[in-house]
This record gives C-alpha cells, structure tokens and sequence, in this order.
C-alpha cells in the first residue's frame, strides 16, 4: 500500500493541506468501482503542482495520496451534512458529484467504512494535527489554508459557471477577521477572475474543525474553479493559466500570513 500522505515540512507559520488531490486507489477497491468512477472525476487536479511554490515560501504542505474515492478527508466522519438540505458526497462518496453511482454493485457497507477511515482517514488527520502543533509551537499561531480546485460547472452541486476564486470561512467563524478581511482584498483587487467569499462553499469539514482562532489556529478554504490552471475536457495542466494564476495566489498567501502576525504580534 502506498503511503497515506506526502509531507514537506516548512518552518512558517503556513501549513497547506490538499486532501482531494490524490488519484491511488487499492486494487481491491478499484475493481469494483464503474467505469467512469474509475477516471476518479472528481479530483482536486495538480493542486499539489499549483502550489508547489509555497515551499518557496517555507510552508508545510501536507498532500494525501489516495483518492477521495478511498476515503474524502474533508467530511465529518459521523456522517453530519456540511450543506443540510443541498447535494454532497460523503465520507465514502457512493455517488460522484453528478450522481451516477460509484460502485458497480453494493456501495461499502458500515464495516467496510470504519476500516477505511482506521487505514486512511485517522493517520492523515494524525499528521494533519501534528503539523498544526509544531508551527504553533514555533510562532504561537497558524495559520491553515485547505487549498482545493472543482469542476467549474457541475449543475447537481450549484448553478452556472463556478467564480475562480471562492474563499470559505464558515462565514467568519473559521479565522480571525483580520486575516479574512486581508485575503477579501487581495481577491477584490484584482481584474482577472471572479471571486466570492462564503458563497456555495463556506469550508469544508476540516476548514470548520481545526480554524480555531479563540486557539490561535485560523484556517481557510480557496475552492479553485479548474478552468483557471488547467484545460478541464483533456483534464491536463495549463503551464501558461498555471504562471497567471500563481502570483495572486501567493499574495493571498502573504495576506493571510502578514495579517496573522500582525494579529499575534506581542512587543519585546
């Protein structure tokens, strides 16, 4: 079995996670997935690549490596909605975002779960955690950001086309204001691509666990719509949308960082 997760580990107070980014999947799992469950639509493509440059910017960066097929690192593993009443997927999704089914016969029964989520889901959140506590530990705060992508249109989970930009912050609660605030204007200064904060995404469910600011901990979701580092149909990065894109998101990594230590700054 491959490793459950790949880490770099930086020294600022940035920690990174892509959960939905990963493309293993067990044999023993995939032979019983539909055809085109098995194209794994609804990855979070080349995030990891995307933001490969925050090691430039000495971020932890915490990818997982098995799809959200396997397991979705991002849903509550009791089972709770993050969207009550509105389209999801679960902790082991049996439909893809446009609902046809995942698995050819019986989806994985509640056993089947629980081992899932024992293999794959505790450690990646183990090391999560502990990545979290080691910046603290540094700098006194850290700051969180769950960086994800989408289809820019899947008609069952929102309507229309999807903006660019789409920060969560479980409507303020997940980060300090401060901070929200900074990465609002990064967002709002710029021409190039639509943007909207707490709109169809809010946060996912790691975004509203660990963003603890009353702890020092601020976190916040960047929901990318694909369509702006990568060409969607070939599924296949986009070097040149993937140069343009890039700068507005390190100042929005800045943003949240300079924010943040002004937010902490304690004088000598």
């Amino acid at each position: 079995m491959s490793e459950v997760f790949s880490l770099r580990e930086g020294q600022s107070p940035l920690v990174i996670n892509v959960p939905h980014a990963g493309t293993d999947v067990p044999p023993v799992i995939l032979e019983r997935m539909t055809q085109e469950a098995r194209r794994l639509p609804d990855t979070d493509w080349f995030v990891d690549r995307l933001y490969a440059f925050a090691a430039d910017m000495d971020g932890t960066i915490l990818k997982a490596n098995y799809s959200r097929f396997v397991i979705d690192l991002n849903r509550d593993p009791g089972g709770q909605s993050l969207y009550p009443g509105q389209a999801t997927t679960g902790l082991v999704p049996a439909e893809l975002f446009d609902g046809a089914p995942v698995y050819e016969g019986a989806a994985p029964d509640e056993a089947e779960i629980e081992q899932r989520r024992a293999d794959f889901f505790d450690p990646y959140h183990q090391a999560l955690s502990e990545q979290i506590a080691r910046v603290r530990a540094i700098h006194g705060y850290c700051v969180l950001y769950d960086a994800h992508s989408i289809a820019s249109n899947v008609p069952r989970l929102f309507e229309d086309e999807l903006p660019v930009l789409n920060l969560g912050t479980n409507d303020g609660q997940s980060c300090g204001s401060a901070i929200e605030r900074a990465v609002t204007q990064v967002m709002l200064d710029q021409d190039d691509y639509e943007t909207v904060a707490n709109g169809r995404f809010k946060g996912g469910w790691i975004t509203r666990t660990y963003g603890l600011p009353r702890h020092n901990i601020h976190a916040l979701q960047m929901e990318l719509a694909q369509r702006a580092y990568m060409d969607e149909a070939a599924i296949a990065y986009d070097e040149a949308a993937a140069a343009k894109l890039q700068p507005l998101l390190k100042d929005i990594l800045q943003a949240a960082l300079d924010a943040a230590e002004h937010l902490h700054w304690e004088p000598a």
